[in-house]
């Protein structure tokens, strides 16, 4: 599998995954501090929303990459 099949399916998985969820969240720890022994952090959820016309964009540019032949 050369690079462009391989990017192509990457971009077309991504985009179908994009479409699927809408959105990823994740954890990032934004304050820690320590009082003696005593030790505080604070985790904040942060969403991602993912456009649906990212997801399509990316598809088509996938199918694109695989249908089209650039002539080198």
């Amino acid at each position: 599998m050369n690079g462009t099949k391989f990017a192509s399916l990457l971009l077309i998985i991504a985009g179908v995954l994009g479409l699927a969820y809408g959105s990823f969240t994740y954890t990032k720890e934004t304050h820690e501090t320590q009082l003696g022994p005593i030790e505080l952090t604070v985790k904040d959820k942060e969403t991602v929303n993912i456009p649906v016309w990212a997801g399509a964009g990316a598809i088509i540019a996938g199918v694109m990459l695989l249908v089209v032949r650039v002539k080198g």
